[in-house]
């Protein structure tokens, strides 16, 4: 039985999708056909339904699935066991949120050099919710964002919670003050990007709370957002742990406000299964990275994960404290 046919199979399972499964293992639509073909061939029973946009498994082929799935991983664990990390070549596909490029992904690109110089990386920023579209369509290795993801073979652990503060420019002169969500509403309010956790909670904080409309900028530039706080141009919430240095210089202030905000809970979702052990080697990596982040700064700053994850971290009924 050719390894190569099974790992189709495996990926085309998972993915559902052809065209997919073929950008994936680099190859055309017709490969994976007739791989998957000659592998029905071979066991005797129909491993898919194929339907106009994606397949789905047959019950035998639900039953093939376990076993296909330990031989892939095992060959895989097989020649990365056998491999010097030194020689360990290639490309892994990252996406990343500007929050934690803001904060410890600098130091996670560091030790993935030291440990594998030859790899190389391919990065992606970008939002949540496209990071998780990207990932689901195969395009992402692995991801490290605010939502746990779900799907077949969709591994999340925790990586460290940034707390959010409400910030604005000390010139402002805010900072002695206690402030009400009605005294934040009569500034432009900054935000992460549209139909993001945060921008979801804000919008019901203000609907549920605050008594009066607001009007939420919503950005997908991290950087953009600290610039326009840093300018004095309006009120954000956004986690301490990405604006120490604005902080220190004594730009921006963190402002006292008489309502809680949630944390920010960071994952990393990768897909375990017949995936190389480098992706859980890097994943490993990255959690290493962002609790030793969260271990040297002060709990105000930067946490370790909490200790039960939650679903929706930014519903209203889901306080992180």
């Amino acid at each position: 039985m050719n390894m190569r046919f099974v790992e189709t199979f495996v990926w085309l399972a998972k993915l559902r999708n052809f065209r997919l499964t073929a950008e994936k293992l680099h190859t055309t639509q017709a490969a994976v056909s007739s791989r998957i073909a000659t592998l029905e061939q071979e066991l005797g029973v129909r491993l898919f339904d194929r339907g106009d946009r994606e397949v789905t498994l047959t019950l035998e082929g639900g039953k093939a699935l376990v076993y296909a799935d330990r031989l892939v991983r095992t060959m895989h664990e097989m020649f990365d066991g056998m491999k010097d990390r030194a020689l360990v070549g290639g490309v892994v596909r990252i996406g990343v949120i500007e929050t934690i490029i803001h904060a410890w992904f600098p130091e996670l690109m560091a030790r993935i050099h030291r440990s594998y110089p030859r790899l190389e990386v391919e990065l992606a920023g970008d939002t949540t919710i496209r990071l998780i579209e990207q990932f689901s369509k195969g395009h992402l290795d692995l991801i490290l964002q605010t939502d746990t993801v779900l799907g077949a073979d969709v591994q999340n652990i925790p990586l460290c919670d940034f707390p959010m503060r409400w910030v604005g420019a000390t010139s402002l002169n805010l900072h002695g003050e206690m402030l009400t969500l009605a005294d934040i509403a009569a500034f432009p309010v900054l935000s992460f990007s549209r139909n993001s956790g945060p921008h979801r909670f804000l919008e019901k904080l203000f609907d549920d709370r605050a008594g009066r409309s607001v009007h939420i900028n919503c950005m997908t530039s991290v950087s953009a957002m600290v610039r326009l706080v840093n300018d004095g141009f309006g009120l954000a919430m956004i986690p301490p742990a990405i604006i120490q240095r604005e902080l220190a210089q004594g730009d921006v202030q963190l402002l006292k406000v008489d309502t809680e905000m949630p944390d920010m809970a960071l994952v990393c979702s990768y897909r375990g299964g017949a995936e190389s052990p480098l992706i859980q080697q890097i994943a490993s990596l990255a959690q290493q990275t962002a609790q030793e982040f969260a271990g040297s700064l002060p709990t105000e700053v930067a946490r370790q994960p909490g200790a039960t994850a939650v679903s929706d971290p930014w519903s209203m009924g889901n306080r992180s404290e």
